[in-house]
């Protein structure tokens, strides 16, 4: 019995010093399901009821002949008339049509101007048609329009604008009216496509699948991971047990640098080569310091400036050589290089020196 407790105590004590797990991320998090993605929809409309802020019918001959064809459907002709509103205004509609949207479902829509009207504040839109790119129609919206701006403006000509009064959003504005057909259930097999292809983490999702469900993933490159439901499960049910499987995520090796703003970014598996390296700071400062000549009284002479000049040069001593490199984790390699003390676009000159050297086992990438 004391054999026994002995044992126990000493693995607990190794379990409590060995080194952390690695992280994990749920597959829905780090891959898709092929086919299942929204759709852009797009509408021309009309809307009414602007205090005077809408298009000039004079200068939008689309928002003219518009407003004739929608007054002709409702059986009223104004062609040929002086019709000079400013309440009316032509706009373009956006919508995303969600994966699996039935008929009846509600969806948000974007509008925006597409004349000179001054503001969109306070219209509604008038029933408009949203296509896809496929020449369907899909939804159809209609609705109050809320901008979250505001605009003011004078009879002086002085105005004060906060947002972009021309474009809004009608919530919930939209009504679908047709499916865009794809058929999950009825799939024998689907694809998973990751966001961030890698052969490591491709077969390392279809190795953490096959666990649980054995045969019924298989890595076909480092992107995509076919996947087959076992039989008497559904594929929905089988794709939503699929997605919160953990994984841990590979990715290369890789430094990111923005220059512009002084931004590095690298990854967990950068690592450098043992290297000596020595920063040194050199400051030109160049002084005018112009002088005044003034003549004797009663000369001949005139008065003119001298230009003065210093020009200084320091550099930076005692500076030595820091040995940095031969790191096993990102944070060894973090601390040997803040070790040198430089700024962030100093130290962008540093990596691309280690790199330039052979040293840098990482690709660098410039924004």
């Amino acid at each position: 019995m004391q054999k026994l407790l002995t044992a126990l105590l000493a693995a607990a004590a190794v379990a409590g010093f060995a080194a952390p797990a690695m992280a994990q991320s749920r597959i829905k998090d780090i891959a898709a399901i092929e086919g299942v993605r929204t759709n852009q929809l797009v509408g021309y409309g009309l809307v009414v009821g602007l205090n005077g802020t809408g298009d000039s019918l004079r200068n939008c001959p689309f928002t003219r002949q518009s407003l004739e064809g929608m007054t002709e459907r409702l059986g009223v002709n104004i062609r040929g008339t002086n019709a000079n509103s400013k309440n009316i205004a032509a706009i373009m509609v956006t919508a995303e049509l969600p994966p699996f949207a039935t008929p009846g479902s509600r969806i948000d829509v974007s509008v925006s101007s597409m004349c000179d009207a001054k503001s969109l504040l306070g219209g509604t839109l008038l029933v408009t048609s949203l296509q896809g790119a496929d020449g369907q129609v899909y939804a159809v919206a209609q609705g109050s329009i809320q901008t979250g701006a505001v605009s003011a403006a004078g009879a002086s000509g002085s105005s004060v604008t906060r947002g972009v009064p021309t474009a809004g959003r009608i919530a919930a504005g939209a009504t679908v009216e047709r499916e865009t057909g794809f058929e999950l259930a009825n799939m024998n097999e689907v694809r998973l496509t990751l966001r961030n292809p890698d052969f490591t983490t491709a077969q390392r999702v279809a190795a953490i699948i096959n666990q649980t469900y054995p045969s019924s993933a298989l890595a076909e490159n480092g992107t995509v991971i076919a996947l087959r439901a076992p039989a008497q499960m559904g594929m929905a049910g089988f794709i939503s047990r699929v997605e919160n499987l953990a994984v841990e995520v590979d990715a290369p090796a890789k430094v990111i640098i923005d220059e512009v703003n002084g931004v590095i970014v690298m990854g967990d598996q950068v690592r450098v080569s043992t290297v000596a390296i020595a920063h040194g700071n050199l400051t030109v400062s160049v002084q005018e310091t112009p002088l005044v000549s003034q003549p004797e009284p009663f000369s001949r002479g005139q008065t003119a400036v001298v230009p003065q000049s210093n020009v200084e040069i320091t550099e930076e001593t005692g500076t030595q050589m820091r040995i940095v490199g031969g790191s096993t984790s990102l944070s060894t390699l973090v601390n040997g290089l803040n070790a040198l003390g430089v700024s962030p676009r100093d130290m962008i000159s540093i990596l691309q020196a280690i790199k330039a050297a052979g040293a840098l086992q990482a690709d660098i990438e410039v924004m």
